[in-house]
């Protein structure tokens, strides 16, 4: 039998055995008073419903019918006569005593259920005569007539299904038959490829076509039970639930929904160069959740289709013409009309620059040591390279200017001081005397351009990653589509 810690001492003191634990013990006595607390609480669950039930309805309620005056009133006698015949032919009624005093009907004794109370009370309201009603009728608390009670009800349920069954089966198969001829018609047939512009947007024409004839079937079902009134509980709970659902899982749904969208307007097309929410890259595909771009250092960037829908869009090659600008600074004292006739006709001579539209070029401003001339070309960029051709620009455009004697100075802070002031306060040695002028050798010949820097070699590797990108076999399938016209 288990020690009780407490009483060891006392034990070995007197050379006795181990006795069983006692209360006194402080963890045995928390564990008495809790398996008490539970027992009591266990209790006081199982019995609430019955004292819940064990209540009388005995305050007094009142009818609707008007107050007769004395002479025009029903006999207290014939109310209570009526009102003993009804309850004698409806069962469960038998332990029902009535008492009527002045229209005032009184109602005592056993009834099986709360159920049973309210159906009383109802009934006697519609009387004719009867004033007030005090119902103090009690639930009767025995078990055996609770239980005929309820095994009756289990009964008259159950023939019901029996007999019902037939054409409960009949309507199950009426439902089966028409979701089926909605599978076929939504999975087999090729109808819904035609009328939709993508792949995409055929699979959701299929799938809602899909949940009509779902709820055809189930509308014609409950008509043959019947029970078309049940229909509209059924899609209230469904509305409630599928606005539940909505809430949790609103990002999905709002990027399938944008995915929907962009696959209808179809902002972009594969291999194209567009900025989105501040990221560029080449278009790789569309998905129903992101749109994928590969981005001129070849890495994938997923960006939600929500994020796509409702942001700032720049395509760069939507239009195959696209024009380069940079600035170039000259010497605040050159001849500014001269420096820019002779840098447009520089760019003029390039190749690949476009006579149509033409090269621009202005004076932007002055700066601190130095005059800021802007230019401007266009290129085609399905045969140009975009930034070889703008980096051959700049240059070709420097080397006018320098080779025609324009200086490109860096910023330059000038110190004005008096020559001959200050050449006086120098030695006769150290005064300054003037230098031959250098001798600057023969022209340097220019440098050809490399392969690498050539704007006729357009780069492609973005495009053959996004193609990668588009065949792979988890790709999930593309959304844009070459045969839809675009946005």
């Amino acid at each position: 039998m288990p020690d009780c810690p407490a009483r060891r001492p006392l034990n070995a003191a007197l050379g006795a055995r181990p006795t069983v634990a006692c209360i006194s013990c402080p963890g045995r006595a928390q564990q008495i008073l809790l398996h008490v607390l539970a027992t009591a609480t266990l209790l006081v669950v199982l019995w609430m419903p019955v004292l819940a039930t064990a209540q009388t309805s005995s305050e007094p309620v009142q009818t609707d019918s008007a107050i007769q005056l004395d002479g025009k009133a029903a006999p207290d006698s014939q109310i209570r006569r009526r009102i003993v015949e009804l309850l004698g032919e409806i069962d469960g009624f038998d332990k029902v005593g009535v008492s009527v005093s002045n229209g005032v009907v009184t109602l005592a004794g056993e009834v099986l259920d709360n159920a049973r109370q309210t159906q009383l009370t109802t009934m006697i309201e519609r009387i004719d005569g009867v004033v007030a009603i005090e119902n103090q009728t009690l639930v009767n608390g025995r078990l055996d007539e609770r239980l005929d009670s309820a095994l009756s009800r289990l009964k008259e349920r159950t023939r019901n299904i029996i007999a019902n069954a037939p054409i409960f089966f009949v309507a199950m198969l009426v439902f089966v038959m028409i979701s089926a001829f909605g599978w076929l018609v939504t999975t087999r047939l090729r109808i819904w490829q035609r009328l939709a512009p993508n792949s995409f947007i055929a699979e959701v024409y299929s799938a809602v076509a899909r949940i009509a004839f779902i709820i055809l079937g189930l509308v014609v079902a409950l008509d043959i039970l019947n029970a078309t009134a049940l229909l509209g509980a059924v899609l209230g709970a469904a509305g409630v639930a599928g606005l539940a659902v909505g809430f949790a899982v609103r990002d999905t749904v709002e990027n399938f929904i944008a995915s929907i969208l962009l696959s209808l307007r179809q902002p972009f097309r594969p291999n194209d160069f567009v900025e989105i929410a501040g990221d560029m890259g080449t278009v790789a595909r569309l998905t129903s959740r992101a749109t994928i771009l590969i981005s001129p250092e070849g890495n994938h960037i997923r960006i939600p289709n929500a994020t796509v829908f409702k942001g700032r869009i720049v395509n760069y090659t939507r239009d195959a013409n696209r024009r380069f600008e940079f600035e170039l600074g000259v010497d605040a004292d050159a001849d500014l009309a001269a420096a820019l006739s002779t840098a447009v006709d520089a760019l003029q001579s390039l190749p690949f620059v476009l006579r149509d539209p033409s090269v621009g070029a202005w004076v932007k401003e002055v700066g601190d040591s130095n005059v800021i001339l802007t230019f401007t070309g266009w290129v085609d960029q399905t045969r140009s390279s975009f930034l070889k051709a703008r980096g051959e620009a700049i240059r070709t455009a420097k080397t006018a200017l320098e080779s025609n004697g324009f200086g490109l100075p860096e910023p330059i802070y000038r110190l004005r001081v008096d020559a001959n002031a200050a050449a006086s306060l120098l030695p006769v040695a150290d005064q300054p005397h003037s230098a031959p002028a250098a001798d600057t050798g023969p022209a340097a010949t220019e440098t050809p351009l490399p392969a690498a820097s050539d704007p006729a070699r357009v780069e492609d590797a973005n495009e053959e990653a996004a193609m990668r990108e588009r065949n792979a076999p988890d790709g999930g399938g593309d959304l844009l589509s070459e045969g839809q016209k675009a946005e």
